[in-house]
């Protein structure tokens, strides 16, 4: 998709919501304008940054931990039929459960730190890369893997010229589907006993302090977050992708 539709898209929800906001001209919905200067203030002056970064970390880090986990244990799966069918009814009955209801216990578990909220994101986006993987690696073809040994590669060797080009697709389309979710449970996540987070943030402006600009600021800045992340991966893929995309 080209940058002007993009910008295109931009300006008519921006215009969209201009003209809902003068319709109804009630506080609960302040124009763009007012908010676009309120993120600027908080962002600036304000403790907003803050919260975007406590959010950004808790984003990344279980991201990054779920890519190590769930990758390897994919391919794993892929490649041995015993181990997949062994693992396969558990995989089945857990991945469909929202894991947004695991909130509650994994906070009685792990506390109301950082890991928690890092361990529920975690849990979304690994069964997304585990399954997508595991796919990826069942459908290769074993002639490729059996010419590529037959040169005398090695373990590595195999790693880094067969699965780890195989699996990037399927890592990137996991996390390009589950960044929406994620960036979700983690407004969840942080309603609960934290004082720092872009969900704590739009909770205490709307609910508690009733300052809906400041919380439409937050809104708007955990959309970038997701927005951000969602670009970051589509980018990676034409980079580190670019044989699929050709192809």
């Amino acid at each position: 998709m080209s940058r002007r539709n993009l910008l295109l898209a931009g300006l008519a929800l921006l215009l969209f919501w201009q003209g809902i906001a003068m319709i109804i001209r009630q506080p609960i919905l302040p124009p763009p304008s007012r908010v676009g200067v309120v993120l600027w203030e908080e962002i600036t002056r304000g403790a907003l940054g803050v919260h975007f970064l406590a959010s950004l970390w808790r984003v990344v880090a279980s991201t990054l931990l779920a890519i190590l986990t769930a990758a390897p244990a994919g391919l794993v799966l892929g490649q041995s039929k015993r181990l997949n069918a062994l693992f396969s009814p558990l995989i089945y009955l857990l991945y469909p459960i929202p894991k947004v209801v695991f909130v509650p216990v994994v906070l009685l578990f792990l506390g109301i730190g950082d890991l928690s909220k890092i361990t529920v994101i975690f849990l979304i986006l690994f069964f997304q890369i585990l399954v997508l993987v595991r796919d990826q690696a069942m459908g290769l073809r074993p002639e490729l893997v059996l010419s590529v040994r037959s040169l005398g590669a090695g373990r590595l060797a195999l790693f880094r010229f067969v699965y780890l080009p195989a699996s990037l697709p399927a890592v990137l389309t996991a996390l390009r589907q589950s960044i929406g979710t994620a960036v979700a449970v983690l407004y969840v996540a942080e309603l609960f006993a934290t004082q720092k987070g872009l969900g704590y943030y739009i909770y205490l402006n709307g609910s508690a302090l009733f300052n809906y600009p400041a919380m439409y600021a937050g809104v708007v800045a955990m959309s970038l977050l997701g927005l951000g992340l969602y670009f970051l991966v589509d980018g990676l893929e034409k980079r580190w992708c670019r044989w699929q995309i050709v192809s």
